[in-house]
């Protein structure tokens, strides 16, 4: 069996890490989950006092070392996969993902970490910029409330549903319209509204969409 790349692209909070996480195991291959990597940057960021208006060159960026094994995410050789999902960072990782710098050595980092397996990278921009000629390319999208109420469920942020809801479409907008590689689907991708999908059921739309001996 020859190597694949599945791009799993789609809006925050439509489900793409667990999906992505729970299909690599189940068809044995790796996976990226490249929000993190964004996440790590944009902590490196807060906790050296890198802000929007200083200039960020590739000195900088060289002093960031992200490795990634399993649901763990180390940066610097710490780990802060708690870390990365606090509050400051959510309310920052897109000013820093629009910036071209971070997303060409983010990219470049991605590709280097795709070669020579099959894996499944999640993302916004895998199927459009990352892996154009992915095998396979599915954009996973869910409405902007039921988004809303599996974070609110899950515990993710102590807000009033409402307000999570707001924040979640208003990370749509900046992610959709940022100069450098916006939010978009890709023309040949799959779109998979998992709005009133369990998991499983998403999990088994993708792999119907994928030839047997890639599934088996």
């Amino acid at each position: 069996m020859s190597n694949f790349i599945i791009a799993l692209d789609g809006p925050s909070g439509s489900g793409k890490s667990t999906i992505a996480n729970i299909l690599a195991k189940k068809l044995k291959i790796s996976y990226l989950n490249t929000g993190s990597m964004y996440r790590a940057v944009t902590l490196f960021f807060l906790e050296n006092n890198i802000k929007k208006s200083d200039k960020i060159d590739i000195d900088l960026l060289r002093k960031i070392n992200i490795d990634i094994k399993g649901d763990k995410v180390f940066l610097n050789e710490k780990d802060v996969s708690d870390k990365i999902r606090n509050k400051e960072v959510t309310e920052n990782v897109s000013w820093v993902s629009s910036i071209s710098l971070v997303r060409k050595y983010l990219v470049d980092m991605q590709r280097k970490i795709s070669q020579n397996k099959s894996i499944i990278l999640d993302g916004r921009d895998i199927g459009t910029v990352v892996f154009p000629n992915a095998k396979y390319k599915f954009f996973l999208v869910a409405s902007s409330e039921v988004r809303a109420k599996r974070r609110y469920e899950q515990n993710e942020i102590d807000k009033p549903l409402e307000e999570i809801q707001k924040d979640i479409e208003k990370r749509d907008y900046l992610d959709s319209h940022r100069e450098i590689s916006p939010l978009k689907k890709a023309e040949d991708a799959i779109e998979i509204d998992s709005s009133n999908l369990t998991i499983d059921e998403t999990i088994e739309e993708i792999i119907n969409k994928m030839d047997k001996e890639d599934v088996l």
